[in-house]
């Protein structure tokens, strides 16, 4: 089965609004990673910011992470523009969602989970506060699985009345443009996604 393209769906999309800027919710992993989006989407769409990762571990690391999203609107120009939301740090729902799956390593079964909790969260937010799509940043990374999040992502938009915007973010030298701009904005760049149960897999398998 040929993979599909979600940099052109989303294209598609775009041209089908015809000038007009809907209101777009997009789960934000982190800083580095939401500064290309917001790029990218920011002319198209009335953009928030929505900060859900209760995969995040330590604490102080989620706190570290949240913490540079004041100073990427800043740098980006985008104060008073873009929202940002804080959700509830709800670490018990990650372990929950993972239970069973805590010794699989990175792109393994324990992610779509973690997907899912993440972008249903965004969904229910989407749908409490009218905005029309909701996305997430995820894409961005070529570490995930952007046919994996795109698929999660479309169910959702079945279940509740908000449409989901389809993305690979890292097309276009999306990612790249990440690692420039957290250079150029001097934001903090983590090196993993935030999962221990990821980093502990790996120290195990000895890498």
């Amino acid at each position: 089965m040929n993979k599909r393209d979600y940099q052109r769906e989303m294209e598609a999309v775009i041209s089908s609004l015809e000038g007009r800027k809907p209101r777009l919710l997009m789960h934000a992993c982190c800083a580095p990673c939401s500064s290309a989006v917001l790029e990218r989407v920011t002319p198209y769409f009335e953009t928030d910011l929505y900060y859900y990762d209760p995969n995040i571990e330590p604490f102080d690391e989620y706190i570290k992470r949240r913490d540079e999203f004041p100073k990427l609107l800043r740098a980006a120009g985008l104060e008073g523009q873009v929202r940002f939301i804080e959700g509830e740090y709800d670490n018990d729902a990650f372990h929950a969602a993972s239970r069973g799956l805590e010794g699989e390593r990175e792109g393994g079964e324990r992610c779509p989970r973690c997907f899912e909790l993440r972008l249903r969260a965004a969904a229910e937010l989407s749908v409490r506060e009218g905005y029309e799509f909701f996305c997430t940043t995820l894409t961005v990374s070529p570490h995930k699985d952007a046919q994996l999040i795109n698929t999660i992502g479309e169910g959702l938009s079945g279940v509740f009345p908000v449409r989901w915007l389809p993305s690979d973010f890292k097309k276009r030298d999306g990612y790249l443009r990440s690692i420039r701009l957290s250079h150029e904005y001097g934001l903090y760049r983590q090196c993993w996604c935030g999962c221990l149960f990821a980093v502990n897999a790996e120290k195990a398998s000895g890498k």
